[in-house]
């Protein structure tokens, strides 16, 4: 039994013919991928960017950067705000600024700045979905009431994992809309992977994901992008039928980007349930910590790509 070929437990899946028997150096098309890609970019995106874990943001303001500018989020009595995060007064960073009733005391002048605004501070539109804050923050885009959300498991447990690269937003969706290279560059996570359906802009794959040394599961994930800085797979048959995992590229400045991964694992065994969700404090970080080592690797392809594309 060779590291590729790893040996499966959980259910078994109905047999399923490869779209092609082609190396994978082969079958992985870059004309495909970055047709598929422009599909992707050509989607409506309502002006919205995935910021953190919803369960980040606090009482205490946390500074982030996104679209060539830095913002401050915080909460009062729940509710999740971010703003520049520059005092309209002297231009002092809120980082460290006191929340007092949920406004931001100004750490140099005292200057109190809440929901109301203060001159041209004010607050930015956000959502909260319980799991992901967002902001909309992209003026060129027509703007939506709401992000736009892909279908999401109604049990679940959750993780999100959000790494910085060097590169654009494209060049983290073009990682992921290339399943091809799984089994050759992260060999610790998938032990076999054939294409088994490939349409204009998605794509299906049989893969098998590796849990413990040579024993791993067989699922069929489909990857698709319902945005333009998002791309999300579903795990359409096999064990964790249901699960979805949503990576959302946010614009840092150019090129540099942020993944913000959002994890919904899920079953329809009741002995999964009754593990994962009194466990579910310890669980988080070990899926989070699986997705890290994965995007250390998927985060050098993707600056390795903008590197090529930005210097031709």
């Amino acid at each position: 039994m060779t590291a590729r070929e790893p040996k499966l437990f959980g259910r078994k899946l109905p047999p399923m013919e490869a779209v092609s028997s082609l190396p994978d150096w082969k079958q992985a098309d870059p004309a495909w991928i970055e047709k598929a890609l422009a599909h992707a970019l050509a989607r409506p995106g309502g002006g919205w960017v995935a910021v953190d874990a919803a369960r980040r943001i606090t009482d205490r303001p946390r500074r982030y950067r996104i679209a060539g500018r830095d913002w401050v989020a915080w909460r009062d009595r729940g509710q999740a705000h971010l703003a520049p995060d520059a005092c309209p007064h002297m231009g002092a960073s809120l980082e460290g600024a006191c929340n007092e009733q949920g406004k931001l005391v100004c750490p140099w002048h005292g200057l109190r700045l809440g929901p109301e605004g203060h001159a041209d501070w004010q607050l930015t539109p956000t959502h909260d979905d319980g799991l992901l804050l967002w902001a909309r923050l992209l003026d060129e885009e027509t703007p939506t009431e709401t992000p736009i959300l892909p279908p999401r498991p109604p049990r679940f447990l959750d993780a999100v994992l959000r790494h910085e690269a060097s590169c654009d937003t494209q060049d983290i969706l073009a990682n992921r809309l290339d399943p091809w290279h799984g089994a050759h560059y992260h060999p610790y996570s998938f032990g076999r992977l054939e294409v088994i359906e490939q349409l204009e802009d998605e794509i299906t794959v049989r893969v098998v994901y590796r849990v413990a040394g040579p024993y791993g599961v067989e699922v069929d994930a489909r990857f698709h992008c319902p945005d333009p800085r998002s791309i999300v797979m579903t795990i359409l048959r096999g064990e964790g039928e249901g699960s979805v995992v949503e990576t959302h590229a946010t614009p840092i400045q150019p090129g540099r980007s942020a993944v913000v991964e959002l994890t919904l694992a899920s079953s329809d065994h009741p002995r999964f349930w009754s593990l994962a969700e009194p466990l579910a404090p310890l669980l988080r970080p070990l899926v989070r910590r699986a997705a890290q080592r994965l995007w250390v690797d998927d985060a050098a392809y993707a600056e390795r790509r903008h590197r090529l594309r930005t210097t031709r």
